[in-house]
């Protein structure tokens, strides 16, 4: 077991071989052989031992633990249930056994077996966890049970009647079981005997979280729609503390509730259960001005109450009530709150929220107004004014944000937007000076200086100045330089790298934000969306690992979570780890990485260095099954993890994130029949049978072909709904999401190129069927098919020429589009490889019974079928066309490493010195990432073209 711990799996199989020579029968002995092999890569072996030793039902526990860590390795958890089935059968009243059976069932979700495992234990040994282990294994019955009304009427009701027995004989001992009870009546729409509950005797027991009493009464008195309950706690809380903000919503909404409700105070009784209630919008006013004169009396500023008059003004003014001025002036209000805590970096997330209640005419003066309080510097008389110190930074920065947001940088042209620029990165670099002890992993306070002139940078690139973006990730790099750890620079940098075509510096860049768990689904599309579109294969690879290693992990480990849970009595977390499970089993991101990853799999492997029929095998792809969830697919992607700064109108809006979703969607759909449709291709292979048993040989492979007939509609239909979506030219924000590859398929001409190749396999099947004898038409329909097939390819390859980097008046500009275009060729003629392959395994056997009569006769002069020189001359062009393509490649490698950077003058960009090298660096990066993308691109084409040349029958 030592050299298993550490890592030394050969010389563990040796002791256990020792051992087993003395003593045969030693099961742990064998297991941990198991172990062994099972680590070193022999599975079959590992299995079949580990059998041998389950088969006799062991009950000593180092065999049960070795056996449980061993299936555990193999991701077959629903063995170790069979393993403690027996054993608790053996030994009926082990507590051990049967807990560590239920837990076996938690892993594999054995829903109803763990509740009875629950009572089982519960009959051993009456602990309570036990008992309620089985009540929430109904609740999770009733959870992943498909018919609600089975979950209302037995399981959640029969919870119920459980959990009431234990507080009838006076048994509730902890705060789960309390939290389980609240569950089941929340469940069961019982809002008022939950709420009886929480303030009952038993509500005592709910004290691990702050204010858990109140928040459940909150939420019942919600569901009730109990208004007067509602705010009369909402006020309560806030008078104990007056900076909790959720409480101010619930407090506003329940005003205004029994406003519209024209709800009034019982005259004799109390108000309410919760004591006092206010109504009427006067008594609101008079509150939230009470909290204020509150808050100066604290000894540290809550910003609470400042925001709670703003967000009172808004709801007031939203109901068209002209009561808003008894508050005063917004544009003061927001004045003050500037002054109060304009040096908290918050400040400026705070006013975004109420910058609408300002006048569009009003917005320069605001700002004006604000700049005129800041503590500014200058050192002559016409040089830019500096903050002194920290606090004068971030009231200068907030404003700064203030004023982009308002669209006042917007509205300016270009020679007034680089003048910014140039201030905003003299006041960065001013700012550094006081983060000079700052730590390598603590951002520099004048960081945002630097972002919001990349941000003025960006919208004059889009306005078409090319220059701009070179800036952008001068500046970038620069401030990466000072601010390793800013992961806003970082994704700023990816997003800009990837537009202009450059994969390279992205991989590094991407591993230095160190993404967690999650992130791989949130931002992972930052880096699966432009690997392999830009040609880098071998990272395409790596991040698409990165992805999946994450979703086939979150599988084991939220069983590890749920069990857990189950062990701590944290009941309340078992349906968020479930439901969090879902959400990442149906994630749109994992089905897309999924099918990107096999479909790059085939690209580099399949028919180089093993058949297609292998490389699909071991996949275990086949055409019949779909796995994804269409119905289900979720959006995981953050789409707003880049900070941006833009007036509501040029930020990213919910019909962005719809139609991009919706984009996305059908981009995997094309993309994953295309994978179904090539994982088809051997399944169509030559069947040798005997003559009489044609019959079946006819069902089994004709229904294969029409499988491949059927998915090809689908196809057709799934690219004419990607037309449709593309006819409406969207233009996401520049921030915003990228666009699929979608566009650049079908202005390729590679879409049309691949349906066409699998048109042409149903035409090769038919020929299969009918023989050469009486099939002309098919053969000159095949012949055409190759005929215009080249003329396609040609096409596509005359849209991969020009220049992938070019100078332009002393700037550079690339083309990512040829790259794109390149990676869509690559791919084209590699099916278009595959389905020559299955052409050739089916004229190989006609040529052979041709040659075959042909000596029969003794005659020189038997017909060859057109369908042969049809072939011959497809291939031979297929081979001169892909020659010409590495010669194009390696014409671009010769002028990508004659691109002679240096002397690229960048006149009007008046870049100082220390810009200079970070210039040269990132064209350098860009340069250096095109030189990769063509090289893999080229290796990848020689390989295909080596496997032409084994086509000639």
């Amino acid at each position: 077991a030592d050299y298993l711990d550490n890592g030394n799996n050969k010389m563990a199989i040796q002791q256990a071989d020792k051992l087993l020579k003395k003593h045969k029968d030693l099961h742990c002995a064998k297991v941990l052989k198991a172990i062994g092999l099972q680590r070193t890569g022999k599975q079959d072996e590992a299995y079949a031992l580990a059998q041998e030793v389950a088969a006799l039902e062991p009950t000593d526990d180092n065999s049960l633990q070795a056996l449980t860590i061993l299936y555990r390795e193999m991701h077959r958890p629903e063995l170790v249930t069979k393993l403690y089935e027996a054993a608790v059968k053996k030994v009926p009243n082990s507590e051990e056994y049967h807990s560590h059976l239920f837990m076996a069932y938690a892993r594999v979700g054995e829903y109803k077996k763990m509740q009875q495992a629950g009572m089982a234990l519960y009959k051993i040994v009456p602990k309570n966890p036990y008992y309620f282990w089985s009540v929430m294994s109904l609740i999770m019955q009733s959870i992943s049970a498909q018919d609600e009304n089975l979950s209302k009427t037995m399981f959640l009701p029969l919870a119920e009647r459980m959990v009431e027995k234990m507080v009838k004989e006076d048994k509730i001992e902890a705060e789960a079981e309390v939290e389980l009870y609240y569950m089941i009546l929340e469940r069961l729409e019982k809002y008022k005997e939950a709420l009886d509950v929480v303030r009952g005797k038993l509500g005592e027991k709910l004290t691990s979280e702050l204010q858990s009493r109140e928040n459940k009464c909150m939420a019942m008195y919600k569901k009730l729609h109990r208004w007067p309950e509602c705010n009369a706690l909402a006020r309560r809380l806030l008078l104990k503390n007056s900076d909790d903000w959720q409480f101010y919503i619930t407090y506003f909404d329940s005003v205004f509730q029994l406003i519209d409700e024209s709800w009034t105070p019982p005259a004799e009784e109390e108000h309410s259960l919760e004591g006092e209630v206010h109504c009427s919008i006067e008594q609101a006013v008079n509150f939230i001005e009470e909290r204020i004169s509150e808050e100066s009396k604290s000894s540290r500023p809550l910003r609470g109450p400042y925001l709670a008059k703003l967000e009172l003004i808004r709801r007031l003014r939203h109901r068209g009530c002209n009561d808003e001025h008894k508050l005063g002036d917004p544009e003061e209000l927001m004045f003050q709150y500037f002054k109060k805590f304009g040096d908290k970096p918050c400040c400026f997330t705070d006013l975004k929220v109420f910058v609408d209640l300002l006048p569009p005419s009003q917005y320069t003066k605001f700002i004006r107004q604000l700049l005129d309080v800041i503590p500014l510097a200058a050192a002559a008389e016409n040089e830019v004014a500096l903050p002194g110190d920290i606090k004068a930074l971030q009231q200068h920065l907030c404003v700064v944000q203030l004023s982009r947001l308002l669209g006042i940088y917007h509205a300016m042209e270009k020679k007034q937007k680089l003048a910014v620029v140039r201030e905003l990165m003299l006041r960065y670099r001013h700012g550094l000076e006081f983060g000079k002890s700052c730590l390598k992993t603590e951002l520099q306070f004048s960081d945002y200086y630097c972002l919001l002139a990349v941000h003025l940078l960006l919208d004059l690139w889009l306005e078409g100045e090319e220059a701009a973006v070179w800036q952008c990730l001068t500046l970038l790099e620069e401030g990466l330089s000072h601010s390793p750890s800013n992961a806003q620079f970082k994704l700023l940098l990816i997003r800009i790298y990837c537009r202009l075509g450059a994969f390279e510096p992205v991989s590094e860049l991407y591993s230095s934000l160190d993404a967690k768990h999650i992130q791989h689904d949130t931002i992972g599309y930052l880096l699966t969306r432009y690997a392999g579109s830009l040609g880098h294969y071998a990272a395409a690879s790596q991040s698409c690992n990165f992805a999946l290693r994450f979703f086939h992990s979150n599988q084991k480990d939220t069983s590890e979570y749920i069990i857990q849970a189950y062990k701590y009595g944290a009941f309340e977390k078992i349906p968020e780890f479930i439901a969090f499970r879902n959400r990442l089993n149906s994630s749109l991101h994992f089905a897309q990485v999924r099918t990107e990853r096999m479909l790059l799999d085939l690209l580099l492997e399949a028919n180089i260095s093993t058949s297609l029929e292998e490389s699909i095998k071991s996949m275990s792809l086949s055409p019949e099954e779909d796995d994804i969830p269409w119905k289900d697919l979720r959006d995981n992607r953050d789409l707003t993890v880049l900070f941006s700064w833009d007036p509501k109108d040029r930020d990213i809006s919910e019909e962005h994130r719809k139609l991009s979703l919706e984009e996305e969607t059908l981009w995997l759909r094309i993309r994953s029949l295309t994978l179904r449709l090539v994982s088809g291709l051997p399944t169509l292979g030559h069947t040798i049978q005997p003559k009489n048993s044609e019959k079946t040989a006819e069902n089994g492979v004709s229904s294969k072909i029409d499988t491949i007939r059927a998915l090809l509609q689908q196809l057709e239909a799934a690219v004419d709904s990607g037309k449709k979506f593309l006819e409406q030219k969207i233009q996401y924000p520049v921030l915003g999401p990228p666009p699929t590859r979608m566009a650049g398929f079908f202005s390729s001409g590679s879409c049309q190129c691949q349906t066409s190749l699998f048109y042409l396999v149903s035409d090769i099947y038919e020929l299969d069927t009918n023989g050469l004898e009486d099939s002309a038409e098919i053969q000159e329909r095949i012949g055409s098919s190759f005929k215009s097939l080249v003329e396609h390819l040609t096409d596509l390859f005359n849209k991969c020429k020009g220049d992938l980097i070019e100078v332009r008046d002393g700037t550079l500009k690339t083309h990512p589009n040829l790259l794109e275009n390149l990676v869509f060729f690559v791919e084209t003629i590699s099916i278009a490889l595959w389905v020559s392959s299955y052409c050739d395994s089916v004229l190989r056997p006609f040529k052979s019974n041709l040659q075959k009569k042909k000596k029969k006769k003794k005659e020189s002069s038997v017909a060859m079928p057109p369908v042969f020189t049809h072939f011959l001359d497809y291939v031979t062009e297929l081979q001169t066309l892909t020659s010409n393509v590495i010669d194009h490649i390696k014409g671009l490698e010769i002028i990508l490493t004659a691109l002679k950077l240096e002397e690229l003058s960048l006149k009007d960009t008046l870049l100082l010195q220390e810009e200079k090298k970070f210039t040269k660096t990132v064209q350098g990066k860009v340069q250096s990432s095109y030189h990769h993308s063509v090289q893999e691109i080229g290796e990848l084409l020689k390989k295909r073209l080596d496997t032409i040349k084994k086509l000639k029958i």
